[in-house]
Parts: structure tokens; sequence; C-alpha cells
């Protein structure tokens, strides 16, 4: 399969609230970015957010293995400093190779969650 995707992509919308409802860690509040990468070669992606208030934060470092695809929490990412609960950021995602990404949010403060998905911008 040809590669196919974008190698600068941006999700303007983030922030991963600090509260949660459910058995974790299925039920835990989060923002995922959701990567294909349909090439013949591993994606080195590097993930850098930004803020209102501060500088921006990264670059986050993660491989996305060719023929794969990684759906990553920003809960998760830690190096160089975890990503803060309750605060508005936005993300840019640089690769190497084309990917394709999604965004996702699961809010679940209340017992009525909601789940959240759209296409991430890409240049």
């Amino acid at each position: 399969m040809p590669a196919i995707g974008r190698r600068l992509w941006a999700i303007a919308e983030g922030y991963i609230p600090g509260e949660s409802t459910g058995p974790e860690p299925a039920m835990t509040s989060h923002e995922t970015i959701c990567m294909l990468n349909a090439g013949e070669t591993d994606a080195q992606v590097r993930i850098t957010l930004y803020f209102t208030d501060r500088d921006p934060v990264g670059p986050y470092r993660v491989t996305v293995p060719a023929k794969r695809t990684m759906h990553l929490r920003f809960n998760e990412l830690q190096d160089p400093e975890p990503v803060p609960r309750d605060t508005d950021y936005a993300s840019l995602i640089e690769s190497d190779q084309p990917i394709v990404c999604q965004h996702t949010r699961l809010d679940s403060r209340q017992a009525e969650l909601g789940l959240i998905t759209t296409i991430a911008y890409s240049e």
C-alpha cells in the first residue's frame, strides 16, 4: 500500500479534565491522538504542546511503526514533562513520514460521559 497522509498536523483544541468517573484506566478522562502509518517506513513523530499562558513544551517523541496504528493518550506523555490537567492546550504533530491523525476526547467527569472525535488539521 502506498503511504497516505501528511507530515504536519495540528489539533487546536486540547483539555484533559482533572476528574473522572468509572473504572480506571478505561474510563479515565483523556485526550488521544490516533495515528495511522500505512507506509513502508517507521514514522518518527514529534509532538509539541502550546498553551495560552506559557511557553510550548516538547517535543514528545514517539515512533509509529510501518503499516501500524498507534492510539496515544496525551495523559501518558511524560517526557519532557507530564501534560497538565484542567489546562487548555493545542498540539502540533510533525512526522518524517506521511501519517493520518485523528483526535479523540473522553470526558468522564459525570456518569453520562462525553466522547468526541475529529480528524486533525493537516498541511
